[in-house]
Order: structure tokens, then sequence, then C-alpha cells
């Protein structure tokens, strides 16, 4: 009988291999961060083209202000990634009172976008405090949820103050017109309020209730009936393919065309003015088309892997605060990713929500970058990962030692 030599004294390795190692939460939030923004440039460039040309702009110019963005965002990325935890904890009340006053400014001065008051315009900068909002929020929500980690099963422990602040920024964020967005950040407090060991029966209550809400303030008695249409023609047995369906019927032509490879980059079809939103809420469908079955496998790979990552962070970590930020914004991310993704294939109604880190957007890109920067800080305290870093950055630099020493003796 065969057997599989090892080598004596070396200890064995499980068959998970380097996802038991310290750092693999780490290395797997670096690795699919840079990759879903790579991603995202290269196909901004490619469904953006051609209206830019239609608009009498270059080419590039929509591929150029979004990395311009990411440019911005990467020394975001990079500050929030080596920021100490307790620099978070101490941040998180300026910074959702921050959030509060733009949300405030939005209504007053706000710059109004199909349909949505929910940008702020100051000179050349124009950005959405809502997405400011979101990282708010859910650093906010880990610190005082984090505090009260023992006192949470108590309904009025758990319900103050954490609860009245969650309404307030997504009330203010409803009074711009933006459900997407508020949809998004009702999955940031549910993540938050459930790892945190709220009781299930205060958040089922909570649910219910803002299901009301929603559905009979922001759809039901809509003046326009814009959201009672759309959700109609998602899920009604009749829809108008030249105005109510048009958008998520374009968006299934793109995903059908492009087969199990696609037509290759830069052959859509679709975003030659035939698919609204194409670089930006729909840049899934693009995907679907140009890299076919493959690329919208491996853009959900990504975000799957993207939520093993932050839930390994939440497993493992010893701090409650991270542990409740953490799934805030998992839930933010991921959640929204998924939405996006509901969207394009038909599953839900369009709300206008954008894909994370692929799709067009300054604010939101940014914004999501410092989120990921925050969580990758989180991964570098878990319990051993600082000194595998360390180590391991020792390691590259005796490695560089020994080379520059054997370049230096030739």
């Amino acid at each position: 009988m065969a057997t599989t030599s090892t080598n004596r004294g070396a200890p064995a390795r499980s068959w998970l291999g380097q996802w038991n190692s310290n750092v693999s939460s780490y290395y797997l939030l670096v690795g699919v961060t840079g990759l879903l923004t790579v991603i995202g440039l290269i196909m901004v460039l490619s469904s953006s083209t051609v209206t830019s040309i239609a608009a009498d702009e270059s080419p590039y110019a929509a591929f150029l202000v979004q990395a311009q963005y990411a440019l911005m965002g990467l020394p975001v990325l990079l500050i929030a990634a080596h920021l100490p935890v307790r620099w978070y904890k101490r941040l998180a009340l300026p910074g959702l009172a921050i959030a509060l006053v733009l949300l405030v400014a939005v209504i007053f001065m706000g710059e109004v976008t199909n349909g949505q008051q929910n940008w702020l315009v100051f000179g050349p900068v124009r950005f959405q405090p809502s997405e400011l909002a979101k990282l708010a929020l859910a650093i906010w929500l880990g610190t005082v949820l984090g505090r009260k980690q023992a006192l949470l099963g108590s309904w009025s422990h758990a319900i103050l103050p954490a609860v009245p602040g969650a309404v307030v920024v997504l009330g203010l964020v409803l009074a711009g017109g933006d459900l997407g967005t508020a949809l998004v950040m009702g999955l940031l407090v549910a993540g938050a309020f459930f790892v945190s060991g709220v009781p299930m029966s205060l958040m089922t209550l909570g649910a219910v209730l803002a299901a009301f809400v929603v559905g009979y303030v922001f759809i039901l008695q809509q003046g326009s009936g814009d959201r009672l249409q759309r959700i109609i023609a998602t899920y009604g047995a009749e829809c108008d393919a030249a105005s109510d369906c048009y958008q998520s019927l374009h968006g299934l032509f793109g995903l059908g065309t492009g087969g199990l490879w696609g037509v290759g980059l830069g052959g859509s079809r679709e975003k030659w003015n035939y698919l609204p939103e194409a670089h930006n809420d729909f840049i899934f469908a693009v995907i679907g088309e140009e890299l076919g079955l493959f690329g919208t496998v491996l853009v959900l790979a990504l975000f799957a892997v993207l939520g093993l990552a932050m839930s390994r962070v939440i497993w493992r970590h010893t701090d409650p605060f991270v542990k409740v930020t953490t799934a805030a914004v998992g839930c933010w991310i991921v959640g929204q990713a998924f939405i996006n993704i509901g969207v394009v294939i038909g599953v839900l109604p369009v709300i206008g929500v954008p894909l994370p880190l692929v799709s067009a957007g300054g604010s939101a890109l940014i914004t999501t970058m410092a989120a990921l920067g925050m969580v990758i800080s989180f991964a570098r305290t878990e319990p051993g990962a600082a000194k595998a870093l360390a180590a391991r950055g020792s390691v590259v630099r005796k490695s560089l030692a020994v080379l520059g020493g054997a370049v230096r003796r030739r």
C-alpha cells in the first residue's frame, strides 16, 4: 500500500490551508477590493465610450472621471486601513453629526436628479451626503450597540439611542425621495442589530413597521405613482415594453446576448444608447453581454468572497464594536450588490442602486473604499494578525536584502 511521505517534524496542515491563517481576512479583503475596483474601471470605460461620443465629449470622459475618483479613494482607503480601532470609536458621534447636517442641507439646497433630491453642489464639487451617511451610521451603531452589548436583551436598552438615531437618518434620506438608498440603509441597520444580539421580536416588529411605512407612504401614496408602476411592471402579467419595462428588458437583452463567454470586451450593442444608465445602475448587464456568464459569475463570486471575509472578521474579532460595525458594512455593500444584480436580472423592481466599486459614481466609490479600508483595519487587529503581518513584512525585507547582496556581488 502506497503511503504519502511527509517531512518529519512538520505539522500537518488542514485541508482548508491558508483559510485558517490569521491574515486570511486581511488578504481576501485587500484582493477583492482591488479586483472589483479594477473591473469597475474597465467596465466604466467600455460601457460609456459611445454615450460620451454622442454627447460631443471625449470617449474617455466618464472613465477619466471615475479614474480620478478611484485615485482619490486610494489614499482614503490606505489611511482608513491603518487607523486604530479606537479612532473609529472617537469619530462615531462627530461623523454622524456631520452626516445629519449634510442630509438636512440636501432638503433645503439639494440638486434634483432623476426625481430624487439627494445631491449637494459646491462649485465644482458634487456629491451625495447619503453615501457618507451610510458609513457614519455604521460606525455610530457599532459604537452604541457595542458598548451596551450585555444590556441589549432589554427592549429599552436595545431601542435607545440606536433606533431613534437610525430613524432620523433614514427619514432624512427618504425626505429626498431616495428609496433605494433608504432600503440599503435598512439592511445596514438590520445587520448591526442582528450581530449585536438585539431580541428578534424587536427586529421583527421594526421590520413590519418599516415595511408598512415604505409601502403605504412612499409607494401607495406617492403622487406620481412611478414606484408603484415599476413594481407592477416587474411582477405584473403585462408591461409596456416602450416605457415601464424598457430598461429592464434591455438589461435582460444584454445578459441574454452574452451567452457563456460574451461578445467580447467593448462589443456591447446595448450600450449604444439602448440601455439607460449602462455605465451606472445597469453596468452588470454590460458585464454579462461583453464577458458572458463567466464575467457575471466572477463578479458574483467576488462579492460572495467579500461577504465571507467580513463574516470571518465578525467571527474572529473580540471587540463588539468591530463585530457590529463590520456586520453593518457587510450588509450595506454585499446587500447593495445583490439588490443591484436583482434589479438587472428582473427579480426586483428598478430602484436606482449602483453596483458597489463597479458602477460609475464618485461619492459611492470613495465612501465604499473608505468603509472597506476600515474593515481592513479591523482585519489587521484580529487575534494573531498583527504579529503575522509583521513577520511577513520582515521576511520580505530579508529577501530583498539577500537579493540586493547577490546583485552587488555580481
